[in-house]
């Protein structure tokens, strides 16, 4: 080190008396600080000549000074620099880890940490927390409409209404996909939470200008209070998501609070889903027909499979209990691909042992349309390819057609092709017409048994069905009506001029060697 200080002395030296450093040394000694006494020193030696040794040390000293002072301002900046771009790197990696990517809104992560810090304020001040859950009300329609880069456009336009309409303390997150929560804080009384919902529920009913696109969406909200539901965190959000649903349920665009019945229902579930996948195991599920007869003749011409769940302890459980959480959990598939197997069987049977034209209609969910894997190279449906039995009627919903895709659009396609036939099931309760139907070919219609149960004493009723029968004929639809109970409303639909009916008044559903009876009898 000091040959290599005493080798720039010497270049300094040398390079001092040709004059070349002068402004150097003039301009560099002052700004590092260097004494009185060492400039003077060294300006002197600058202009003097020769240079004696004691100068020589002189400028030695300072030149050292100014190498250490140099290289050491050059380390602290780069360790400044160092700490600068670590710190950043910090805390963009923070930000990406707590933070929604497309709405910048906290994510899962940050909202579970908000929500027991709001708690433990809530406890500290003895005050109530609010945690609302939203789910936007037709943001698929349009994904599927206008695409994802329109629907994340929609996300964040989303997220930023939400967020003008709470207070500054609140907290607004995005779980993921349309759904959203809030924690409203530091508010004593329930309504006040209330309040805070409409607020949001309004300000996602005003139109959404994007993309050249006038779009219009609603939310539905659950609303759990903490501690008056529970003093659990994980327990507040699955309260929030149950009352979420049954805002949906109650017609979405709307706010529930969580109840204690909703807790029953949840524990309900739970056990129903537990014992339905064992169900198929233990041959628990049933099929049984319900005669569907020609009105003009009184014959036979064709019948509904029914699925019946026996279960070991409660007995038979109805399908209006089990087959929601059947479709929620998308055991739908291999327990409706089981019922499309023993209907098809048994219609095959029924067709050699009495009337080789007759038909069974079997419930498709609208889940079954949309798993790729019921389909063969993704283009045919799985009755078609595994079941193409002659006599088959697919019965679907009037919300599968109204929330119609190509995919769906192709399977129905399929379906015609290959001579299955095909029934509106319920119509009525929807918001389909006739005439949408037209151009998909559907071969029957069946008036939904809340009309029908009501023709003897309701005016309104009685002329929907007559409007219904007349112009599905026109239309060239068969009508089929359900739920048939009395003789007075069977009469009201033969002189209506209806096709077909089924209900308890004709029959009811009958095991199926029950139901081998019952035909042969009236045949």
């Amino acid at each position: 080190m000091m040959l290599f200080i005493l080798a720039v002395t010497r270049s300094v030296v040398a390079a001092v008396r040709s004059n070349k450093l002068i402004s150097l040394a003039v301009l560099a000694l002052p700004v590092l600080g260097y004494c009185r006494e060492s400039m003077g020193v060294l300006t002197q030696s600058i202009t003097s000549s020769p240079i004696d040794i004691q100068t020589s040390l002189i400028i030695l000293v300072n030149v050292t000074t100014f190498l250490f002072a140099f290289f050491s301002y050059k380390w602290w900046r780069l360790k400044k620099q160092l700490l600068q771009n670590d710190l950043a790197s910090q805390k963009r990696i923070w930000h990406q880890a707590n933070f929604d990517t497309l709405t910048e809104l906290p994510n899962r992560r940050l909202f579970q940490e908000k929500l027991h810090d709001g708690i433990k304020k809530a406890n500290r001040n003895g005050n109530t927390l609010a945690l609302l859950l939203l789910d936007l009300d037709g943001f698929k329609q349009v994904n599927d409409s206008l695409g994802h880069a329109t629907g994340d456009l929609l996300l964040k336009e989303v997220a930023q209404r939400i967020k003008a309409s709470l207070y500054h303390e609140d907290t607004v997150a995005r779980l993921g996909g349309d759904e959203f929560t809030v924690i409203v804080e530091g508010i004593s009384r329930v309504s006040s939470f209330e309040k805070v919902a409409k607020k949001v529920i309004d300000a996602l009913n005003q139109p959404f200008e994007l993309n050249e696109h006038t779009i219009h969406i609603s939310t539905s909200i659950g609303i759990t209070v903490y501690p008056l539901d529970t003093s659990n965190p994980d327990t507040l959000l699955k309260n929030a998501d149950q009352a979420m649903y049954a805002a949906k349920n109650l017609g979405k665009n709307c706010y529930q609070f969580f109840t204690t019945d909703m807790q029953k229902d949840i524990e309900s579930k739970v056990q129903i889903l537990q014992d339905l996948r064992s169900a198929m195991t233990n041959n628990e599920f049933e099929l049984h027909y319900q005669p569907i007869i020609e009105l003009a003749t009184n014959k036979v011409q064709k019948a509904e499979a029914l699925i019946r769940w026996m279960h070991p302890t409660q007995g038979c459980i109805s399908p209006l209990e089990f087959i929601p959480i059947v479709e929620e959990s998308g055991l739908i598939i291999p327990i409706g691909d089981w019922a499309f197997n023993h209907a098809s069987t048994f219609l095959k049977e029924v067709q050699a042992q009495h009337n080789d034209n007759f038909q069974i209609s079997i419930n498709v969910s609208p889940k079954q349309f949309q798993i790729t894997s019921n389909r063969k190279d993704n283009l045919q449906p799985f009755w078609v390819t595994k079941h193409a039995t002659k006599g088959v009627i697919i019965e679907i919903t009037e919300s599968l057609v109204l929330d119609l895709t190509d995919q769906v659009q192709q399977q129905l396609a399929e379906i015609r092709a290959n001579g299955i036939e095909t029934a509106i099931d319920d119509f009525g309760t929807g918001y389909s017409s006739l005439a949408y139907l037209k151009k998909f070919e559907i071969d029957y219609i069946k008036i939904d048994r809340s009309f029908v149960s009501n023709i003897e004493n309701n005016e309104s009723d009685k002329v929907l069905c007559e409007v219904i029968v007349q112009m599905a004929h026109k239309l060239g639809f068969k009508v089929v009506a359900e739920g048939i109970e009395t003789k007075a409303q069977l009469d009201f639909l033969l002189q209506l001029g209806c096709d077909y009916g089924q209900g308890f008044y004709l029959s009811k559903p009958l095991s199926p060697e029950t139901f081998k009876q019952y035909i042969a009898q009236h045949d």
